[in-house]
């Protein structure tokens, strides 16, 4: 079995990285944080910006050089635009925040970022063409959030990947009330019309420092209203009826990557999240288990505490078929509902995924870290792996791997991902174990918030 290690280094705070030219290279500074809007500049507008030559700079420069390539670009957008905040997300992807003062603005700050990256880059001496995606998102304050600016550029980035130019998202166009009674006549035809797709997030094994599973996201690409949020469409899947299809169909899809995946050398188990209206459905279960006993597949279901608590004699039953069928079994967002202990030690679970409410407030919380510190002594002592969710900063890495926490899963590790990329992301890391673990992206510091 093929498994991709990722050289991460928790328990050491990096040293500021030097610049291999000499002098040393200064921390990037974001003066106004892009939350702090102003009556002239009421807009939030969120760039990502990923390589898309790293193959041939990975070729001319050595995999530990280009491994940095991201912090370079990131260094000079900071000096041309002070006022944004500049993250690197990633290995080949920074993240950059700004305020503007309406759709006039947002063209202007597109343009000029841009144009910031477009000239070549002085690497150690010599000048090397960067090529970027780049998606943007904007819009003004009430009629987005954050979960959905972010969805937005992050579609708007793979669509850049597509069409080989910037892409820009105008979401004052778009009406912020999700039209529930549209979407509920939509949702029955978007399988079929191709506007679902997943998402892949992965999960790295602390101590063994590789990505160990992945999870499954669904989401929706609808071709009038654009990108519709999971919270917007599940319920109403759920309401109509709709939800055991496309979690069907979700199995079905997912199968399908992960041949690709094991094609390419990756063997991991892709974990697929279900509705706790599905564990009573008799006809389901029976499906989705001839679905998966028909494949090789290595799969796992992500299911939440409280969809145990509905119908518990169903749900512990069918569980338990699914583990017969060699289905990993999840407890999902644990602790962001109503715990019981009296169903936990019933549920033939090999893991337990801390809700992200309690894993980001982990080092600015005095009863969070108890809270988690014991959850994982719990799920220890029940013989369950923990993984963290929501894991964004390497102070929350440090303090968990010092929990014994088994793996992490997080923007500090990845995005959620499309096929495409995340298969990319799994060759970039089986490269990254070649390199000294030192130099290697997943290093604590290439994830730092830049500030």
């Amino acid at each position: 079995m093929a498994r991709v290690r990722i050289p991460i280094s928790p328990a050491v705070e990096p040293a500021r990285r030097s610049s291999r030219a000499g002098g040393e290279r200064g921390r990037h500074r974001s003066v106004v944080p892009p939350a702090e809007t102003s009556l002239a500049k009421p807009w939030i507008a969120q760039a990502l910006l990923q390589l898309t030559n790293q193959a041939t700079l990975r070729r001319v420069l050595g995999v530990a050089r280009s491994n940095d390539v991201a912090i370079d670009i990131a260094d000079r957008v900071v000096a041309l635009m002070p006022d944004a905040a500049v993250t690197v997300v990633g290995r080949w992807t920074i993240e950059v925040e700004a305020c503007v003062g309406d759709a006039a603005e947002l063209d202007a700050f597109a343009a000029a970022l841009t144009a910031a990256v477009a000239e070549p880059f002085d690497l150690d001496g010599e000048h090397h063409a960067i090529d970027l995606a780049i998606g943007i998102a904007a819009g003004p304050p009430g009629s987005i959030d954050d979960v959905r600016l972010a969805e937005e550029a992050e579609d708007a980035l793979g669509q850049s990947r597509i069409e080989h130019g910037p892409v820009v998202r105008d979401l004052s166009q778009a009406d912020p009330m999700v039209g529930a009674l549209a979407l509920k006549r939509d949702l029955p035809g978007a399988i079929d019309r191709g506007e679902m797709f997943l998402q892949y997030q992965p999960k790295v094994h602390v101590r063994r420092q590789e990505v160990a599973s992945a999870e499954a996201l669904v989401r929706w690409r609808h071709p009038v209203r654009g990108l519709i949020l999971p919270s917007d469409f599940i319920p109403l899947a759920e309401s109509t009826r709709d939800i055991d299809r496309l979690t069907l169909w979700t199995i079905e899809q997912v199968i399908t990557d992960q041949r690709r995946l094991r094609d390419e050398g990756q063997d991991i188990t892709l974990f697929i999240n279900i509705s706790g209206q599905l564990l009573s459905n008799a006809k389901f279960v029976k499906r989705a288990c001839e679905i998966v006993s028909a494949s090789d597949a290595s799969l796992g279901f992500e299911i939440t505490e409280t969809s145990v608590i509905r119908d518990p004699v169903s749900a512990i039953a069918n569980l338990n078929i699914f583990a017969d069928h060699g289905i990993a079994i999840a407890i999902d967002d644990y602790g962001a509902g109503l715990s019981s202990l009296a169903y936990l030690k019933q549920l033939p679970a090999q893991e337990l995924k801390i809700d992200k409410m309690f894993v980001l407030q982990l080092t600015s919380s005095n009863r969070d870290p108890l809270i988690v510190r014991s959850t994982i002594d719990l799920a220890h002592a029940l013989e369950m792996e923990v993984t963290a969710e929501g894991v964004e900063t390497p102070a929350a890495l440090a303090l968990l791997s010092v929990m014994g926490c088994d793996m992490i899963q997080g923007y500090l590790i990845s995005r959620p991902l499309e096929i495409e990329a995340f298969c990319h992301y799994m060759r970039d890391h089986r490269d990254a174990a070649l390199v000294d673990s030192a130099r290697a992206t997943f290093r604590a510091g290439v994830f730092r918030r830049v500030a």
